[in-house]
């Protein structure tokens, strides 16, 4: 058992679940049958779906993008059944491989509809759709994002019966949307049901933290991933073990940043993207709506302050390096 949350190198896969629908739920629910049972310390290669359940493809356009329906969300693969995992248990799993398939798309909704941080200033939808080649996804203008894949959604069952909303993340896991847990990551899941019932799903080839226009880059994928039961630690809400990538590149690098400052911390962040689709706008050449795509691919949020009150300071990065010299 890895200690230090790194992966090991080698490694065989004993089982694989595709995408096909038998292995696909919807809702969070611990009376649903498992499709797989597996031991502590096997390996299980996931197919997952995209976020919207490919109602998206490489041809949708900005006009079909009000026709998807989020009734219901996140189709996850799973729920596999780990033996031994009792509630009060920790799951381990330790993420070995993610693999795009070379495509993926982002994309915001109509401001009716409420979503994402900064709906009031988008009235009409946008979509990119991305070309994913290896380790790099093709933005609009020469524009390149480095690709680390995560899963969204990554978590167990509830104790409380019936069926849960995806959308939300809980104690157990779920749709937390941490971008950092990328492949050689470990995570550290609750137990609150027996055998643990993890799924996961919702994969993203790339996200900036704070995901602002509700969508990071989605794309269907494989997630590799090895479950050890924990019987020694003593966890409340999901932890990880991370190598980042914590910048772009996964080094430093010069950024041009924006700052929010405001007593309420989510205006705080709102100002701070703003500010910074405004920059991206007048000084890249991005229409208002690219920018708030790009952001939500490859804008960092980090919250620099929260003891000055009565205000508080929310600041964006964007890196250098993803635009063209």
């Amino acid at each position: 058992m890895q200690q230090d949350g790194v992966a090991a190198d080698g490694y065989t896969v004993d089982h694989r679940l595709s995408d096909a629908e038998g292995n696909i739920h919807r809702a969070w629910d611990n009376s649903l049958d498992p499709v797989l049972t597996v031991e502590s310390g096997e390996v299980v290669r996931f197919e997952c779906r995209d976020a919207v359940d490919r109602q998206i493809d490489v041809e949708t356009t900005a006009e079909d993008v009000p026709d998807v329906s989020f009734d219901p969300v996140h189709p996850l693969t799973g729920p596999v059944y780990v033996e031994d995992a009792d509630p009060g248990d920790v799951l381990e799993v330790e993420l070995l491989d993610l693999q795009h398939k070379g495509w993926g798309y982002n994309t915001f909704f109509p401001g009716e509809m409420g979503l994402g941080l900064l709906p009031e200033e988008f009235d009409e939808p946008g979509i990119h759709v991305w070309d994913l080649q290896g380790d790099v996804g093709k933005f609009v203008n020469g524009i390149e994002v480095p690709l680390d894949p995560f899963p969204g959604v990554i978590g167990n069952a509830p104790a409380n019966a019936g069926e849960h909303d995806t959308l939300p993340p809980r104690d157990v896991g779920g749709n937390m949307d941490v971008k950092h847990m990328t492949a050689g990551s470990t995570v550290y899941l609750p137990v609150e049901v027996e055998g643990a019932l993890f799924s996961t799903g919702d994969c993203h080839a790339a996200q900036g933290d704070g995901e602002v226009c509700v969508t990071g880059v989605e794309a269907p994928m494989f997630v590799t991933a090895r479950f050890s039961v924990r019987t020694d630690m003593d966890v409340e809400q999901p932890q990880l073990h991370t190598g980042g990538p914590f910048t772009p590149t996964g080094a430093d690098e010069p950024m041009y940043a924006t700052t929010g400052i405001d007593p309420d911390l989510m205006e705080a962040t709102r100002k701070a993207t703003r500010h910074m689709i405004d920059h991206l706008h007048e000084h890249r050449g991005l229409t208002r709506g690219e920018a708030y795509l790009l952001c939500s691919a490859a804008m960092d949020l980090k919250i620099s302050e929260v003891v000055d009150a009565p205000n508080w300071t929310v600041t964006a990065y964007v890196a250098d390096g993803i635009f063209p010299e």
